[in-house]
């Protein structure tokens, strides 16, 4: 069963990658997995902790900045020590024009793997992405939740599990589970 937490996030995202017409991307997922349902021309994944982008842009043999034109990060910026500097980071090896892609949660607890350091609402990641040097009007940033989930996610079990006859799915602003964002490199 999918979480509860990723419902709404992950559906919206998906329609936004499949906008950019995966088959004619080359993509770089700082992250997990997520990015292995898509059909890209090339996708390269790099797992933190082992690779911290904290510490530098991915490099070639030549040691400059990988281009991609997409880089995703899902659900693990909240763990990074520095994400202002990996935020700029990934913008440099953005081609011109190309996107990246990251969601975090926002109400949920505690979870070092192997820190926990950071939350961000839609307008806070969206804030995060301008400081980094990606212009406001390139940027689309969401966020979903409800009290609901927020309950669920104070129960023992963590995260909670999708029940779709007791879990609604509509969202109440003032009560965000996770936020996400696609920014433009221009």
């Amino acid at each position: 069963m999918p979480s509860l937490n990723r419902i709404i996030m992950h559906r919206k995202s998906r329609r936004l990658i499949r906008d950019l017409d995966p088959p004619n991307l080359r993509v770089a997922e700082i992250s997990g997995k997520w990015g292995e349902m898509f059909d890209f021309a090339v996708y390269d994944q790099y797992r933190y902790p082992k690779y911290d982008i904290c510490q530098g842009p991915i490099r070639d043999v030549e040691g400059r900045p990988r281009k991609y034109d997409l880089v995703m990060a899902n659900q693990v910026w909240e763990h990074l020590d520095r994400p202002y500097a990996a935020t700029r980071h990934v913008r440099q090896m953005l081609k011109k024009g190309g996107h990246f892609w990251v969601a975090v949660p926002f109400f949920i607890p505690f979870h070092a793997a192997p820190n926990d350091c950071s939350r961000w609402s839609a307008r806070g990641l969206k804030n995060l992405l301008i400081e980094a040097g990606f212009e406001e009007d390139q940027i689309k940033a969401e966020q979903w939740g409800n009290r609901n989930a927020a309950l669920r996610n104070m129960e023992e079990v963590w995260p909670p599990e999708y029940n779709e006859a007791t879990d609604p799915l509509d969202d109440d602003p003032h009560m965000p589970i996770c936020a996400w964002a696609l920014a433009k490199r221009t």
